[in-house]
């Protein structure tokens, strides 16, 4: 259920902005795709988010009735990748928290809405500092790995373990860059991050899903 809720987040966000780069790539109805799962299609050197097709899923439970998502989109950050040694990949990557968006534009204008009388917001308030994650070390298993990070979220700072998986890489046809794929995912206590509205109502514990796209510079 999850991977079909990423896919389909995935999918609004290639809507709103490959397809519309690249509408000649598309008209062609090339019968291949150009990414792989094959781990010889890396190469070596520093790769970047791109952006328009990186994203961060949350779910969490509603009141016992039903899980709930939003989205985390515009993430951005870099790669320091080895194909001959991978445990010695780095990561780092930046959450726009800002660009938070739910189904419900209610919903999302509480995410982001002021505190207020001097206190505490209810989630993230106002213009709120961007969320970063920076790997610490990694455990390759073929094409799994553990990483251990640190993740910084309202301003405080907890190690956080991702669960990867290697999805894939080539050459990206609109604008040539080579490119790699990643999919993630990690569980969080938002009360660690001072995030602690209408708990226990709302669920503590938050399940991220990250799916990233970096290119070569």
């Amino acid at each position: 259920m999850k991977r079909l809720v990423l896919a389909a987040a995935a999918t609004t966000a290639l809507v709103t902005g490959g397809i519309a780069a690249a509408p000649t790539l598309f008209a062609q109805g090339a019968p291949n795709v150009p990414g792989a799962p094959e781990p010889e299609r890396v190469t070596a050197g520093t790769y970047s988010a791109d952006p328009s097709h990186s994203l961060v899923l949350f779910e969490v439970d509603h009141f016992g009735f039903n899980e709930y998502f939003g989205i985390f989109g515009d993430v951005s950050g870099t790669l320091a990748l080895d194909p001959d040694n991978p445990e010695a990949a780095a990561v780092d990557v930046t959450i726009p928290v800002a660009s938070v968006t739910t189904a419900s534009a209610a919903l999302t204008d509480h995410l982001l809405r002021p505190a207020k009388n001097g206190g505490d917001p209810d989630f993230f308030g106002a213009d709120p500092a961007p969320a970063r994650f920076v790997s610490t070390g990694v455990e390759v298993d073929g094409m799994t790995a553990m990483i251990e990070g640190n993740l910084t979220l309202n301003g405080i700072t907890k190690p956080v373990t991702l669960e990867a998986e290697f999805t894939g890489a080539g050459t990206n046809p609109t604008n040539g860059k080579e490119t790699v794929g990643f999919e993630a995912e990690t569980e969080i206590m938002r009360s660690d991050f001072n995030v602690d509205y209408a708990l226990p109502l709302v669920s503590d514990e938050v399940e991220l899903e990250i799916s990233v796209a970096f290119e070569k510079q």
